[in-house]
């Protein structure tokens, strides 16, 4: 096989696996991962369920794939915005915007709470995870503190005021799934309000 098939096929592979990766991630948030069945991915992935063993030994393997694109996506959004050359009021702007324009960000949110409070899920896994939510919370609580250094940012613990930020826009996204939206006014300038230094 010549290089470039082998760059080819590794790059088709990779597009396979982000496909069931979506599908599972629709399917799972939706039925819980006790009542999933490799069979309901397959399905909603377009790919026979043969196909979809091709890529991922079980659930399991796929739910832990899941979790770990998840966070790893995350970690890449929330270092975009703590990166930007713009002051931290318009990145934290500019991360709310996104994050309440992200259409996946329920999906996201059941799966990675699953992830962190199922008892099926395996302790060694939930560690991770936590860890994972831990470390990533560190690009959010610079942005916090760079505010707090120009006064604009109520003062605290920068990583405190990181976890309830984070939690907020979580919680959020949990009132706006797709077929049972609650909330259809939240702006990014009512959610910043909560941390912003009262004149």
């Amino acid at each position: 096989m010549s290089p470039r098939n082998a760059v080819k096929d590794q790059k088709q592979r990779m597009e396979r696996k982000v496909q069931i990766l979506d599908a599972a991630m629709q399917v799972i948030a939706r039925r819980g991962l006790s009542a999933t069945k490799i069979s309901d991915i397959a399905a909603t992935a377009g790919l026979s369920v043969g196909n979809v063993y091709k890529y991922f030994a079980s659930k399991d393997e796929i739910f832990i794939a899941l979790v770990e694109s998840a966070q790893r996506e995350y970690r890449a959004f929330v270092e975009e915005a703590q990166q930007k050359t713009l002051p931290p009021l318009q990145k934290l702007y500019w991360y709310t915007e996104q994050w309440l324009n992200n259409k996946n960000g329920w999906a996201h949110t059941i799966i990675l709470q699953h992830a962190r409070t199922s008892e099926t899920i395996p302790e060694q896994v939930k560690q991770a995870v936590t860890g994972r939510f831990q470390d990533n919370l560190g690009p959010m609580a610079e942005i916090i503190a760079e505010g707090q250094r120009e006064g604009i940012f109520m003062p605290g613990d920068s990583r405190e005021l990181a976890l309830i930020y984070v939690a907020l826009m979580e919680g959020l996204s949990l009132h706006d799934i797709p077929g049972i939206q609650e909330i259809t006014a939240v702006t990014p300038e009512k959610a910043i309000q909560m941390l912003l230094v009262k004149k």
